[in-house]
Formats: C-alpha cells, sequence, structure tokens
C-alpha cells in the first residue's frame, strides 16, 4: 500500500502542484499572465499490441479513445528551462476504449509528461511526448462473481499509466495548433497482483490545441555559467512488492540495493554506472514451499546485475533511464539484461558539503516488455 500511495499519488501530486504554481502569479513582467498555458486534445484510433505469447486475449477489431493534456510552453523562468531549450509540461488526462467490453475492459490514465521539440521551423514542429502516471482500469482477471478468467493481462485496477507520442504540429496562429501523430500507450501494476502482462496499444492521433494567451511566451535568456561535471559517489536503498506466482496469491517484499558512481555533464545530464543488488522473498518463499535446493533457497534468491544509464535532469526532477546485465540471477532465471525507468525527487542538492545530494525515487524494473516489479526508496550522493 505505501508502494502505491508513494508511487502513483505522492510524487505525481508533487509535479501536479509545480504545475499549478507555475502559470500565472510568478510570470515574468515580458510576459502577460497565463502565457504559454494551453490545452491539447486528441482523438485515438489505435490497436492491442500481442507482446508476447502468454498474451492469448483476442484481439478488438478497433481501440479508441482521447488524450486531453493541460500544456504550459515554459521560457526560462527557471535557469533549467534554458537549459533545457525551454520545453513543454503538461499533466494529461487519457480514457481509453479498447473495443471488447465484457474482456478488456475501459482505462483512464493521468500521468504528467514532457514534449519535447526535435525539430522546428516558423510555423512547423515534430515533438515527442513522453509521460508516465496512474490508470485505472474497469475489468480485471477475477477468479470469482464478477469472473473473467480470459483476461489474463491485468489483474489490479490501479495499474501504472505510460504514453509515448510524436506527432507534426502546425502552428495556425499564437491561439491555435493542429496536430497529426502517432502514439504508444501501456498499462500494468508491475506485477504488484498476478496476472500482469499488461495491455499495449499503438496507433493514430490528431488534435487541436489552444492557448488563451500565446503559445509562444517570450524567452527569459541568461547568461548562465555551466556547472561542474562533478564526479559522485551514490547509494540507493529501496524495496518493492509482488504478488506470487498464482494469481489471487500473497505479496512478498524485495529488497533492493544499488552503488553506484555518476558524473553531470553539460549542466543537465548525469551519466551513471554501478552494481544492482536484490534479495526476491518471493523465489525464497517459493524455493521452501516446494523443497527445492534445501538449505540453498537464500543463496538461491537474490540476483547482483552491473548497470548503466543516463539521468535528464528537470529542475529538482529527475528523469532515469538505466540498462543492466546480470552478473548473477537468481533460481528463477530472466533474460541476461534488464531496463529500468524512473524518477528522482531532490530534497538536497549541494555544490559543496559532505552530502551533495538526497532524493526519493520510484523505478519499474522491466525485463525487455515485461515488467517485472516496481520499486521505490531513498538515495544518496558524496
Amino acid at each position: 500500500m505505501v508502494h502505491f500511495l508513494f508511487r502513483h499519488f505522492l510524487l505525481p501530486g508533487a509535479i501536479l502542484i509545480g504545475l499549478l504554481l507555475l502559470p500565472a502569479p510568478l510570470l515574468a513582467q515580458d510576459n502577460p499572465p497565463w502565457s504559454g498555458f494551453g490545452i491539447e486534445v486528441n482523438g485515438i484510433a489505435a490497436k492491442v499490441i500481442k507482446h508476447e505469447a502468454k498474451f492469448t486475449l483476442p484481439i478488438p477489431a478497433l481501440t479508441t479513445g482521447i488524450d486531453v493534456n493541460l500544456l504550459l510552453h515554459t521560457y526560462g523562468r527557471k535557469p533549467w528551462e534554458q537549459r533545457r531549450r525551454y520545453p513543454t509540461i503538461g499533466l494529461g488526462f487519457t480514457y481509453i476504449h479498447y473495443g471488447i467490453d465484457s474482456i478488456y475492459g475501459h482505462s483512464l490514465g493521468m500521468y504528467p509528461n514532457m514534449i519535447i521539440p526535435l525539430f522546428t521551423t516558423k510555423n512547423l514542429e515534430w515533438d515527442l511526448k513522453i509521460g508516465d502516471g496512474i490508470g485505472y482500469i474497469t475489468k480485471i482477471y477475477h477468479r470469482t462473481a464478477p469472473v473473467d478468467t480470459i483476461n489474463v493481462a491485468i489483474g489490479s485496477h490501479i495499474n501504472d499509466f505510460a504514453m509515448l507520442m510524436t506527432d507534426l504540429r502546425y502552428h495556425i496562429n499564437k491561439h491555435w495548433d493542429a496536430q497529426l501523430g502517432i502514439q504508444m500507450t501501456h498499462i500494468s501494476d508491475a506485477s504488484y497482483h498476478k496476472p500482469n502482462l499488461g495491455i499495449n496499444t499503438t496507433g493514430a492521433h490528431f488534435g487541436i490545441v489552444y492557448s488563451p494567451v500565446t503559445s509562444r511566451p517570450t524567452h527569459i535568456l541568461r547568461t548562465l555559467a555551466p556547472l561542474k561535471n562533478r564526479w559522485l559517489i551514490q547509494a540507493k536503498l529501496g524495496m518493492a512488492m509482488v504478488s506470487s506466482y498464482t494469481a489471487g496469491g500473497p505479496l512478498y517484499p524485495i529488497y533492493v540495493g544499488s552503488a553506484y558512481v555518476s558524473r553531470r555533464w553539460w549542466s543537465k545530464n548525469k551519466a551513471f554506472a554501478g552494481i544492482d543488488y536484490s534479495f526476491h522473498e518471493n523465489i525464497y518463499a517459493y524455493l521452501r514451499n516446494n523443497g527445492i535446493d534445501p538449505g540453498q533457497e537464500a543463496q538461491n534468491s537474490y540476483k547482483s546485475a552491473l548497470f548503466a544509464g543516463n539521468e535528464f535532469l528537470i529542475g529538482r526532477v529527475g528523469i532515469m533511464l538505466q540498462a543492466g546485465v546480470y552478473l548473477r540471477q537468481a533460481y528463477i532465471r530472466l533474460d541476461p539484461v534488464y531496463e529500468k525507468v524512473g524518477g528522482n525527487y531532490y530534497f538536497v542538492r549541494n555544490e559543496k558539503g559532505p552530502i551533495k545530494e538526497f532524493f526519493a525515487y520510484v523505478a519499474v524494473k522491466t525485463d525487455l516488455s515485461v515488467a517485472e516489479f516496481g520499486e521505490f526508496g531513498m538515495g544518496f550522493g558524496f
């Protein structure tokens, strides 16, 4: 429960509060109130993707949806906005009708996001939108009434919801934009409840954006001194909760520790590399309950790996992408490589002193297209 409250409510809530505080009261004098604020509405036509052999659900002929995004075009009120070339941040709300109500039901998603311009001309822009948040889905796997044993993809009403979208946007004038593009969505609960194959969709969208004042506020330009490309010794301690290997089974903790070094570069990124360790109580219980390798259960229930990645620094928030290769796997083996995607929120971020960084983090670990667990915890930098 603590895991879901932190991961799905506290961190997105902190980002949402930041968004709500930005638009009106603290704007620069060169821009009138609500400059850069806009409302984006997209209609979605998509298809459910069978992403692995265990996904045995019937594929609907058509999946439809609507996506509404509250946008804020940053213009340099804070130094990180200028360093990141004035990105657009947003809070999205998505409704998806998968196409077979009796099996899939419907889903609702709420996700903080960032829109990154990839190519820009006077009136045309190619954008990439990345977002992740919380999703609710109406139909889940059930052995009891209401029975639904066909839906082997979703085992929990509350899930992680991710959106990846790219589009071509045409600037009609300072108030209106039109856009056309493609998107992918993913919803799953990171093994908090089984089954947990997740539902992926891909398709096209068409939409409009309305900005009541202007979508192009005047940029603030400062002379920013580059931040030192410093090295840090870092550590993270966290945990996850996963269900047993049987649908409806008990929850077990996973304890995660990481030690790594990092180096800041270009004043807005942080590269890192190190070693991961995790102890899996669910595997330990499985070995004990089935009498496998008596006396060696603990030894066969941990994993270690080497990893490397990059963190994109956005104010007090960091977006982390990581890939790793196992040095040792537990008794239940997975793919030899894994990925992690997550976010850090920095309570302390000092240039001097014994503790340079102190942060809370959330992350989802996946093995290719299948989520293994979602973790949360605290980290330090020295």
